[in-house]
């Protein structure tokens, strides 16, 4: 009787894998993904990183400080994924991802040191897996920030085929005296701006939708119209919405003491973000003109019918990062972001706006 239920313990344990597979899971073929994802985090990495990718928990020893605080946030690239996936261009999209969440910890004044992603599909090759994740170990690298784990979820039945989900988390850390605080802003400050390389990551549903992109129609049809150039624009459409969303940390990592306010301009558009680094009571005023928004905007708000408020509530409209900036300090500063542009001041709230353009 034992040596019968050994034999079929045996048996089952050879067919259960084959199984899984067949549903949709291959147990393998994970394990040797996992393996070849060390190698390529392996290049993202920093001193304080314990145990490296592979542990249940990631350990992340942190460095001395006097007073540390931590910056946490988690964001995802949203429908950019469908155009990569019609494009069959998976290296963009792990950069934007990390950039991104970077960005957002940087409006806090705070420096990266891990980063962790998901990456939830049924069927995405491990090839394309690869290279979303090689993507973000370039990104973590570039910003001297360690890639130190995360997930890769088989999910047959909730992903339709050819679809993924692409997710990012990262923590980041600035001393307490350093932390960028919006309380500061005051009446008579001034904005300052770096462009944006592109759309980033937000607006791409009203965009596909406008082109009539990956809304369920032909893939053919969809990938032939990322190809055409429409006029103004000086590239293939498809190149142009996978522009990679800009990281401003290089830039204001040394001048972050003396801001003021950070506003990274992402889904909400400049509307939405610049409020949220303004006490009660204040306003921020564009200038119309001051800076120049990018022909893909217009090209998209001619095609859509969009008015100029849903533009700049929904777009960055070129504006990737808005700083604000004392006054006095305003041409300092400016000349230290080659790039900056005085885009407007802050200014008394007289009604119920808390952003003014024009």
């Amino acid at each position: 009787m034992t040596a019968g239920v050994s034999a079929q313990s045996a048996g089952r344990e050879e067919r259960v894998p084959d199984a899984y597979a067949r549903a949709g899971v291959n147990l393998a073929a994970r394990s040797e993904l996992v393996e070849r994802i060390k190698k390529v985090a392996s290049r993202a990495s920093r001193p304080e990183v314990l145990g490296g990718v592979g542990p249940f928990g990631a350990m992340f020893k942190l460095a001395e400080y006097r007073e540390p605080v931590l910056v946490s946030s988690t964001d995802g690239v949203g429908t950019k994924l469908r155009i990569a996936q019609i494009m069959g261009r998976y290296d963009t999209v792990g950069q934007d991802l990390v950039n991104h969440c970077v960005n957002d910890i940087l409006t806090s004044g705070a420096h990266p040191l891990f980063f962790l992603d998901y990456i939830g599909s049924s069927d995405l090759a491990d090839e394309r897996k690869l290279e979303i994740i090689d993507g973000m170990a370039r990104a973590c690298q570039a910003h001297g920030c360690a890639l130190i784990g995360g997930e890769t979820a088989d999910m047959p039945d909730v992903y339709a085929s050819g679809d993924f989900d692409l997710v990012g988390f990262i923590v980041g850390v600035v001393e307490s005296e350093h932390v960028v605080d919006p309380s500061r802003v005051r009446e008579g400050d001034v904005m300052l701006a770096l462009p944006a390389s592109g759309l980033h990551t937000n607006g791409y549903s009203l965009v596909r939708k406008i082109f009539d992109i990956g809304t369920g129609g032909d893939i053919e049809a969809d990938r032939a119209a990322l190809q055409k150039t429409y006029p103004p624009l000086e590239e293939p459409l498809g190149e142009a919405l996978l522009a990679v969303h800009r990281s401003y940390y290089a830039d204001l990592k040394p001048v972050l003491t003396q801001l003021h306010g950070i506003a990274h301009i992402t889904g909400g558009g400049i509307t939405d973000n610049m409020p949220r680094v303004l006490p009660e009571g204040l306003a921020a005023r564009f200038e119309l003109g001051s800076w120049r928004v990018p022909p893909l905007f217009s090209l998209i708000q001619e095609r859509g019918g969009i008015s100029d408020d849903e533009m700049y509530h929904t777009f960055n409209m070129g504006l990737g990062i808005v700083v604000i900036v004392a006054a006095e300090e305003a041409e300092s500063i400016g000349q230290q972001l080659r790039e900056a542009k005085p885009v407007g001041r802050i200014v008394k709230q007289t009604d119920e706006r808390r952003v003014i353009i024009g």
